[in-house]
């Protein structure tokens, strides 16, 4: 009878311990989709997708908006967005795919696989071209079209007659002429063209049934399209408050370096297959895939402070808490792997200023708390130090604590827009108290400084300290005459 009892307690517990798990996933899943919604108001997104991946499964397969703006089409799990640059990462598992049946190796010269290139490129390594340290010149004009009207012969003719920008190894500097020379690699050396070697090779391979290579003037099931918030008028782009359509065309030659259309659920069947091994048979592949380039002056190079470098085809987030490698495309699409936290997380959106990679690691800290700005990720170094100490001594004290940590740590040093852009993270997450301190803090530190004074008599204005912002924007505006935002400030809190 016991034992009977004893039992049947522990099935309840165990009950209500699965419960338990399935409430705070549902609340986890309920919070990102609030978050997200946001997020797509704030940036004016009408489309966006979300995969996440957890455990080598699907843990999350969202859809949210509308797909098609003309006709209010609601985006589905069936949309097809495209992920525009993403297309480089493919490029990079073929590769290494065919390094992996040693028809190349990724430290060899183009020239060991192509005919008739300039002297200046022959000895540019493949692992160069796939980096984006090649010095090679950009089939991208100042317009962002594909030079020579599309055709592929046209097209290597005119850019092998340009000069190489730079010393192979020396700098990153983004380029799709590297891309188009890889594509006519894959062809020669797999036998079929490299849109099929990439369809056969990973798209089959992974499940990925939705998956497939186009641009605007393909006909495409279920095609999110594409939105741009900015249009051309004479020499100026100007933003628009809503969106507006954007024609992507990119020639099948080009397709190396964009024009892979995907859904999110296709996506995340893509890692999940690339991290099982069934896209690269070698462990040691996927560690070469995602390995950041090393410059000539030993360091590494990307887009931005966050993908900080780039691999073979991947850009790299490369940084001591939650590195990840993240391919992001036309400003719309990102997916970010998380290399040390069994986390993937893909978002694709049909606006071309969503730029999600900006708040993929927000989503993330619904998984992994620590990884929420508010808990301080993604601060500097010497912010961290502070923002621990202001916890516990109360941010009204951040003049005298950083003092402190200065006295007792000569290097400890705070950077002016670094302090700056804390305060406005601050200021986002509605701590005013924070936000006040941390702004006069900089002022403090930088008291010959325009932009201190502004931002501080901003943040006044919210407070509605009006005389003192006011007070604010003369400084700035004494500091700098030409400072147009506190001129107009002052005369607006002046007629009050």
């Amino acid at each position: 009878m016991k034992l009977k009892t004893f039992t049947l307690l522990l099935l309840v517990q165990l009950g209500l311990l699965a419960t338990s798990a399935k409430a705070q996933q549902l609340s986890t899943s309920d919070s990102i989709d609030a978050f997200v919604k946001a997020k797509m108001q704030q940036r004016h997104i009408p489309a966006l997708q979300l995969a996440v991946v957890r455990g080598g499964k699907i843990v999350k397969d969202t859809t949210f908006g509308t797909a098609n703006l003309e006709y209010n089409i609601k985006a589905t799990h069936q949309t097809i967005f495209s992920v525009n640059s993403i297309t480089k990462a493919f490029v990079g598992i073929a590769v290494m795919q065919l390094a992996e049946e040693q028809k190349l190796k990724v430290t060899d010269p183009l020239s060991r696989y192509l005919d008739s290139l300039p002297d200046t490129w022959k000895n540019i390594t493949l692992q160069q071209v796939l980096t984006h340290t090649s010095g090679l010149p950009d089939l991208i004009d100042a317009e962002e079209q594909v030079i020579g009207h599309n055709d592929e012969q046209e097209a290597m003719q005119k850019v092998k007659a340009l000069p190489i920008e730079f010393k192979p190894g020396e700098k990153f500097r983004y380029n799709q002429t590297g891309y188009v020379l890889l594509g006519q690699i894959i062809i020669k050396l797999s036998g079929m063209h490299f849109t099929r070697f990439i369809e056969e090779r990973q798209f089959k391979v992974a499940d990925m049934k939705l998956t497939r290579f186009g641009d605007s003037y393909d006909v495409i099931p279920n095609y999110a399209g594409a939105y741009t918030l900015t249009k051309q008028v004479g020499d100026h782009f100007v933003r628009n408050s809503t969106p507006g359509q954007a024609y992507m065309q990119f020639p099948v030659f080009f397709r190396t370096a964009a024009g892979i259309q995907s859904t999110a659920t296709d996506l995340a069947n893509w890692i999940i297959a690339l991290k099982s091994g069934k896209l690269l048979k070698q462990p040691s592949s996927l560690d070469k895939l995602w390995a950041p380039a090393i410059l000539n002056n030993g360091k590494i190079g990307g887009f931005n402070r966050l993908t900080n470098g780039y691999a073979l085809g991947w850009p790299t987030i490369t940084r001591e808490e939650h590195p990840a490698v993240g391919p992001v495309g036309g400003g719309r699409s990102a997916l970010f792997v998380y290399l040390k936290d069994d986390l993937s997380i893909i978002v694709l959106t049909n606006l071309l200023q969503g730029n999600p990679d900006q708040f993929i690691d927000e989503i993330a800290g619904y998984y992994i708390p620590e990884m929420h700005e508010a808990n301080g990720f993604g601060l500097p170094k010497n912010l961290k130090e502070l923002r621990v100490a202001l916890l516990k001594q109360g941010f009204d004290q951040a003049i005298t604590v950083a003092a402190r940590l200065r006295k007792n740590d000569p290097s400890f040093n705070l950077n002016e827009n670094e302090l700056n852009g804390w305060g406005y993270q601050l200021l986002a997450q509605k701590n005013l108290p924070a936000a006040l301190a941390i702004f006069k803090l900089t002022v403090s530190l930088y008291p010959q400084s325009a932009n201190a004074y502004d931002s501080l008599a901003e943040m006044l204005e919210v407070v509605d300290s009006h005389t003192e912002a006011l007070v604010n924007y003369k400084k700035s505006l004494a500091l700098d005459p030409q400072n147009k935002h506190a001129a107009n400030r002052i005369q607006a809190l002046t007629t009050r």
